[in-house]
């Protein structure tokens, strides 16, 4: 099964990033956020990757096209220029990059992909710039359940500020930080049937307005409810916290096939 990752975007909320590269490109760890939204679905067998470029796209392709001569050690003959790979990498990814425009949305990306997603039945798309440890197969396999044409993850972010109650001006309780208090929100993380592309229109559609209104009021689109671990990064505070976490090995989206085993062993 294919997955799309959105990538095309300008990313004005983290310019102090993106000024220079795409945002799925800003580095978490040393690594591009795309490379851990790619490894969330590795972990469960899903390795064919489809990316509709749009703003700095070229980033992208040069990161990908440089992927395994990066990723290891290597040998160059300066006279024959031939390369000797002495490992070999450890990502195994089918990676399929195609243009679809700097100023195009969402929905219209997705559209433009249509001839190379549609014959291959269903698939899944996510955006490059959020990560979670949701497990992919249980996705899945909802998805098939229910048959209907569109699966959205959806989640309860953290709320920004503490929440708190008043007796007057006293204040009687506090609570920093409240994610079950926030309401569920579009996580990402979807699958679609083919049908979806009836929904989309041109470069100007949005995918998370008109196609996935209209989806809800043709009750055709359910919701995958996931109450673990989801960060996106919109901001540079947002990437901070992500490096942090990172630098404390609190990945919990790199490590679910592993604790998942480690719960099936308890």
């Amino acid at each position: 099964m294919k997955t799309v990752i959105l990538c095309g975007g300008l990313g004005t909320r983290l310019a102090e990033e993106t000024q220079v590269k795409p945002k799925p490109m800003v580095e978490i760890g040393g690594k591009p956020i795309l490379w851990h939204v790619m490894k969330i679905y590795n972990q469960f067998g899903f390795k064919d990757f489809v990316l509709p470029l749009g703003y700095k796209g070229e980033k992208i392709k040069s990161y990908f096209l440089n992927y395994h001569m990066l990723s290891g050690n290597c040998s160059v003959n300066t006279l024959t220029g031939h390369v000797n790979y002495e490992q070999e990498c450890q990502e195994n990814w089918d990676v399929h990059m195609y243009e679809t425009g700097k100023d195009t949305l969402t929905g219209g990306r997705l559209k433009r992909l249509e001839s190379h997603l549609r014959p291959s039945g269903t698939f899944m798309l996510t955006y490059g710039d959020g990560v979670a440890n949701v497990d992919i197969e249980q996705l899945v396999r909802f998805h098939r359940q229910h048959g209907k044409i569109a699966t959205m993850t959806t989640v309860r972010p953290s709320a920004r500020f503490g929440t708190m109650q008043f007796d007057g001006d006293r204040i009687t309780e506090f609570t920093e930080k409240s994610q079950t208090d926030a309401g569920w929100v579009n996580g990402g993380f979807f699958v679609f049937e083919p049908e979806i592309f009836d929904y989309l229109e041109n470069d100007s559609t949005i995918l998370e307005r008109a196609p996935l209104e209209k989806l809800a009021q043709e009750n055709q689109l359910m919701a995958f409810k996931h109450d673990g671990f989801w960060q996106c990064m919109d901001t540079l505070r947002d990437k901070l916290l992500l490096e942090e976490r990172f630098h404390n090995k609190q990945t919990d989206w790199l490590s679910i096939c592993a604790n998942k085993e480690a719960i099936t062993e308890m």
